[in-house]
């Protein structure tokens, strides 16, 4: 598991909580000055999750303002770029001379380097904190984006939210496949997602280092096979032409991973199969429309490789795991009888 610290007001006295919340931020982000109508009840509450030099922190928090002044900013300066993803509510900013207001799905960056003065009523967010060392852009230029809306629906923007959604979705669970010697390289890919999501808004992409570039672009390649699974014409020359790169280049994007292009594509397609063939819901449905659902339009093929690859055929699998099922819904028939 990664590395998490929680923090909530309702664990402390009402009379210390906005206190506590203003220490905490001002501690963990950089010095605020805070402000709130509803510091004698204030609720608010946040999961801070370190990933390497990276912090992540989802938050709901009631109506509020927060203030970074030259004062604060000579008292104490991480020289950060923060990040805000408001899921619900908004958010208005005035920052660099400029004013704007976020809504869901609208991030903006700030520089904690750099006076700036936020708004809110009832927020839930995802803030990001990341060092402004590691973002491969001039100064100057990346000044141009500060307080300026970033969508989350298309783009870099979709692929950073979406890993962020994914993350604290597992972690919101109690469960996930990262331990903590993956908090790092998420928090790497953090940045390139970061990095590209603004290089490609300044169209200043040639600035970015050409292993974030390759990096990124495979992550939105994963992203388009995810999308495009089901697809039988899903194949290297169409991701390929699709990217406007040469098949050559994919072939070497995907040579520094686990897996090649073709042997990653067809082993999504086959978990998505095994799925299906061991939900319950789908016993009526056709294995060969499984297979086609997922991209094998040829049953014979689909059933050789599925053979090859979990040691066993299809409808043999399918039969086990109905078996198991059929036996525990007789024990617990009996126990309840």
């Amino acid at each position: 598991m990664l590395t998490e610290r929680l923090f909530r007001t309702d664990d402390l006295p009402p009379a210390e909580r906005f206190d506590c919340w203003r220490d905490l931020m001002s501690k963990t982000l950089c010095p605020m000055d805070m402000k709130s109508d509803h510091a004698a009840q204030f609720q608010a509450q946040t999961r801070l999750l370190e990933l390497g030099p990276v912090s992540v922190w989802p938050t709901m928090v009631e109506p509020m303002s927060w203030r970074r002044t030259p004062r604060l900013i000579r008292q104490s300066d991480p020289e950060n770029y923060h990040v805000t993803l408001p899921i619900a509510g908004s958010v208005g900013v005035t920052h660099a001379g400029r004013e704007a207001v976020h809504g869901p799905r609208e991030m903006h960056v700030a520089d904690t380097s750099q006076p700036f003065h936020c708004v809110t009523g009832a927020l839930h967010a995802v803030g990001l904190e990341v060092p402004r060392k590691l973002v491969p852009l001039r100064k100057e230029r990346a000044d141009l984006l500060l307080t300026r809306r970033l969508p989350a629906e298309e783009g870099y923007g979709s692929l950073l939210a979406q890993l962020l959604a994914q993350l604290l979705g597992q972690l919101a669970k109690g469960a996930g496949p990262y331990g903590p010697a993956d908090g790092p390289r998420l928090g790497l890919i953090i940045v390139d997602l970061l990095s590209s999501l603004l290089a490609h808004t300044l169209d200043q992409d040639a600035s970015l280092a050409p292993e974030t570039r390759q990096r990124t672009l495979t992550l939105r390649i994963r992203a388009f096979i995810e999308d495009n699974i089901g697809d039988p014409g899903l194949t290297p020359p169409a991701i390929a032409e699709a990217h406007h790169i040469s098949l050559s280049y994919v072939h070497r994007l995907f040579r520094q991973e686990e897996d090649t292009l073709a042997v990653y594509i067809r082993r999504r397609r086959l978990e998505r199969v095994r799925r299906d063939l061991t939900d319950p819901a789908l016993n009526d449905t056709p294995i060969h429309a499984l297979a086609a659902r997922w991209g094998f339009p040829r049953a014979a093929d689909f059933s050789r490789v599925f053979r090859r690859t979990y040691g066993v055929p299809p409808r043999e699998l399918r039969q086990r795991v109905l078996s198991a099922s059929s036996g525990i819904n007789r024990r617990n028939t009996r126990t309840t009888d």
